[in-house]
């Protein structure tokens, strides 16, 4: 099966895990995002996963209602952590080898991130999810996601949404956006379209790392995206 890229990896927020509920993690969505992975791994692609944890704790949100923003950040850390967890039990009970590594090291849940450990699992063909950002307050896993991406030398970020790509204004409030397929950092920076929050997006440019955005949501896109058909939004 062709591939485009050799390695990947795929950034989630932790409100995609919610599905039609207003917090926690939707089992049936969990299953399909497996699924998802899945396909793309059996393709021959080497996959990292980064995830939010907004289903279930924003620190941003906690300091706004008067929590101490260091304490909340590493609360929301945590939150990543649960959301890793998840994912690593639903793809090992689908049979994909997995390893769990973390900016946090949680003796027994995860082994702590290194380069050469995450980069020495891909190589042994297990999927590598990574929490725990990056294992410091006042970054967010759009951060954690670009330095994860660098570190293990993937050759794109997926970041999987539920939308199509990157539009002109946010297609669920403005019936008149328009997408675009393909854009600079500079342009992407310049119209201030916030696919990923500028510590993130500043990496990114500085490492030569793109970033497609895609929706996450049909079934079947992953392995679109990693065979390289052109179904979201890339930015270079």
């Amino acid at each position: 099966m062709n591939i485009k890229y050799k390695r990947i990896l795929l950034k989630l927020s932790g409100e995609a895990l919610m599905g039609e509920q207003s917090y926690g993690i939707d089992p049936l969505r969990l299953a399909d995002y497996a699924q998802e992975i899945k396909e793309a791994h059996q393709s021959g692609v080497e996959i990292a996963i980064v995830i939010g944890g907004g289903n279930i704790f924003r620190g941003l949100k906690g300091a706004s209602q008067g929590m101490d923003r260091v304490q909340g950040d590493y609360m929301g850390m945590l939150a990543t952590v649960i959301n890793s967890m998840a994912i690593q039990g639903a793809l090992e009970k689908i049979g994909v080898n997995t390893k769990l590594l973390g900016g946090l090291a949680i003796e027994p849940v995860c082994e702590e991130m290194s380069r050469n450990r995450a980069q020495s699992y891909l190589k042994e063909g297990k999927v590598v999810i990574i929490s725990g950002g990056t294992g410091n307050p006042f970054f967010t896993t759009d951060t954690a996601s670009a330095l994860r991406a660098i570190e293990i030398e993937a050759d794109i970020i997926l970041k999987g949404t539920r939308v199509d790509g990157v539009y002109t204004a946010d297609p669920e409030k403005d019936s008149n956006a328009t997408k675009y397929t393909s854009l600079s950092f500079s342009e992407a920076y310049e119209k201030k379209l916030n696919v990923m929050d500028l510590t993130s997006f500043t990496l990114c440019q500085e490492n030569q790392l793109p970033i497609y955005v895609f929706d996450m949501n049909k079934n079947g896109n992953l392995l679109k995206v990693v065979q390289g058909e052109h179904i979201g939004t890339i930015i270079h």
